[in-house]
C-alpha cells in the first residue's frame, strides 16, 4: 500500500494549493505517495462551469482507482456535516474495496459533537432544531461513514498513524 488519495474540503481552502502540497509531503514522509486532488492544473479550455465539474469528477474518480488507501477529513464543514463531495469520494472507495481512514478533530458521539460544536442546529434531547432525530449509534459520525471506515480522533499525521498501525498489524 503506497498510494494515498487525500480526500476532504481542504481543496476549498484559501491556501489550498499550498496546505495540499504540506500533506503530500506529509505523506511522503512516512513513505507514502499521495494524491491532493487540487494539484494537477485545470483545463482552460472547456467550453462550460459543467464541462470542467465533469473534468474534475473524472479525474478524481480514475484518482481514487489509481491509489491503494483513502484518507478523509470528514470535519464538519458548512455546518454539522462533513463535505457531501468527500463523502462520496468515501463511499466510493469503500464500494471498490479499498481501505478509507477518516479524520476529525474531537471525540465523542455524531450527537455529542454536534451539539458541542453546533448548538444551533440541536433541540431539546434527541432531536434537531427542526425536530428531527439525531443519530447516536456512538460513533463520531453518521453511521454510513461511522461503519465501514475507521475513524481517528487529529489530523492527517493521525490518520497516517492508523494505516500504519493497520499494516503493521498481522492479517
Amino acid at each position: 500500500m503506497r498510494r494515498l488519495y487525500l480526500a476532504g474540503p481542504d481543496v476549498f481552502r484559501p491556501d489550498a494549493a499550498d496546505h495540499g502540497r504540506q500533506l503530500v509531503a506529509l505523506c511522503a514522509e512516512h513513505g507514502y505517495e499521495a494524491v491532493f486532488p487540487l494539484a494537477e492544473s485545470l483545463p482552460r479550455d472547456l467550453p462550460s462551469p459543467q464541462a470542467l465539474a465533469a473534468h474534475i469528477y473524472g479525474a478524481n474518480i480514475a484518482h481514487i482507482e489509481r491509489c491503494d488507501a483513502v484518507l478523509a477529513n470528514l470535519d464538519f464543514f458548512r455546518g454539522p456535516e462533513p463535505d457531501s463531495g468527500t463523502c462520496f469520494e468515501v463511499g466510493y472507495a469503500v464500494a471498490r474495496g479499498k481501505p478509507v481512514i477518516g479524520y476529525v478533530p474531537e471525540a465523542g458521539s455524531y450527537a455529542h459533537r454536534i451539539r458541542k460544536r453546533h448548538p444551533d442546529a440541536t433541540g431539546e434531547g434527541d432531536v434537531d432544531a427542526s425536530g428531527w432525530q439525531l443519530e447516536e449509534f456512538g460513533l463520531p459520525l453518521n453511521l454510513m461513514l461511522g461503519v465501514p471506515c475507521r475513524i481517528v480522533v487529529g489530523d492527517l499525521r493521525a490518520a497516517l498513524a492508523a494505516l500504519h498501525e493497520a499494516r503493521s498489524a498481522p492479517a
